[in-house]
Order: structure tokens, then sequence, then C-alpha cells
């Protein structure tokens, strides 16, 4: 029952995200971007609980379902959902707007691909103790990591892969330009990435462990995503008077 519950809760963010990217970014683009991400973070999963790279060495139990090599297939498809979360709220954060449309220099960009990526690793600073001590969905090999049985080589290895999957995207498929007036579908689609990443920080809320951990994402997740929501406001209702 727990394994198909974890299914589950990594499902449907990675299918609600391939909808919100798909109806912002078009079909190719958001194909584009999914596959990267799948194939970058399973790649990266693979390499740190076979070789160590990245995130320190671990094994995967048998807590998350199928696998492809050592890594889950629900991981590979975690990693798309956050990282279009996090460019999603980067770009509304930075830009006042769900995507960072093309033209865009290489400094938007990666300022962009930077904030993207310590998004996506705040939500990980409290969903990996909980995935490590009440899950046990793996089993780090250092269990002194320096952060609740993580080490912090792991966030330095989110950080690094999730900026480099959220560059890459940028430069292969460059998002374009929307219409002035985005249609209530559109508004919808950027919204809903909000709501999938209020969703993971209300669940840290009420049942991080260890306890400290709730403090840490009500700060670490509560912060972008209380900016990333006003901004989305101000960019869904350019004619109501609130200054953008």
């Amino acid at each position: 029952m727990t394994t198909l519950a974890l299914i589950a809760a990594c499902v449907l963010p990675f299918a609600a995200s391939l909808w919100s990217a798909w109806v912002l970014l078009g079909r190719r683009h958001a194909l584009g971007f999914a596959g990267l991400a799948l194939g970058l973070g399973w790649f990266a999963e693979q390499m740190g609980s076979s070789r160590g790279w990245f995130f320190g060495r671990y094994t995967y139990t048998d807590v998350l379902g199928p696998a492809l090599g050592n890594v889950p297939v629900v991981i590979a498809l975690m990693w798309f959902a956050l990282c279009w979360l996090g460019y999603l709220l980067a770009s509304l954060i930075l830009w006042r707007q769900p995507v960072l449309a093309a033209p865009a220099g290489t400094a938007p960009r990666l300022l962009t691909a930077w904030l993207a990526a310590m998004i996506v690793t705040a939500f990980d600073l409290g969903a990996d103790p909980y995935f490590v001590f009440v899950l046990k969905a793996w089993i780090m090999a250092k269990t002194d990591g320096g952060w609740f049985g993580e080490t912090l080589q792991g966030f330095v290895g989110w950080m690094a892969v999730s900026f480099v999957i959220v560059t890459l995207f940028q430069w292969l498929w460059p998002p374009q330009a929307m219409a002035a007036a985005a249609s209530r579908r559109q508004r919808i689609a950027a919204l809903l990435p909000l709501g999938i990443y209020a969703s993971g920080l209300v669940f840290q809320l009420l049942f991080g462990q260890p306890i400290e951990t709730r403090a840490v994402a009500f700060f670490a997740m509560g912060i972008p995503l209380f900016i990333a929501a006003v901004a989305w406001w101000q960019w869904a209702r350019p004619a109501s008077g609130v200054p953008a």
C-alpha cells in the first residue's frame, strides 16, 4: 500500500507538470524538457547509487517500486516535475512571467537556472530526511552526513544536476513569448505548479521528520512560493491596477 501511494504521489505531479509545460511551452518544448530531465536525472541517480557521484553513495530499497538499473522509475519522473516547478517559480520571481521567453541573454538564463536549482534543493532539504528516516526508501553508505542522516554532498548534487537540466533546456528549447493577455488555460497551467509545490510544503510542515525540518521547510520553501504566488497574481491580472 505504501509503495502504491508513493508511486501515485510521484506520477500525479509528473503528469500535472507535463500538462502545465505543454500548455505554456508547446508540445515540442515540453517533451524536450521532460526527456532531458528524465534522462539526466536518471543518469545522475544511477551514477550516485552505483559510484557515489553527485550525491554520495547510497542504495535504493524496493519502497519506491519498479526500478531501471538501480533507480526507481518514479525518481526519474520527479526530476522533471521538480525542475519544471523550479523553473516556473524562478521565472515568476525574477521576470514576473511563468516562462523566460526568447530571445533572452546568457545572464538571465543562468540566473533563472540558478534560482530554479535553489528552489528544487529547498524542497529536498526536508524531503530527503523523510525518505531516509520514515520511508527508508534508500540507505546512505555514510550515516553521519551532517544533515539529519543525509550528506551535505547530496544537496550540492541536487543544485548541480537541476542547474544543468534547466540551463540546457533553455538553450536547446528556448521558450517563445506568450501573448500579452494570458488565456484562462494558461493562467491555470501557470498556477498548477505553485499548487504542487505548496502541497509539498504542507506535507513537510505536517509530517516532516526529524521535526526540525518542518521549520526549515516553512522558510526555505515558503518564501519563494509566496513571492512566486504574488508574481503570478500580478501576471495573471495585468489590468487590475496593482503595480507590476
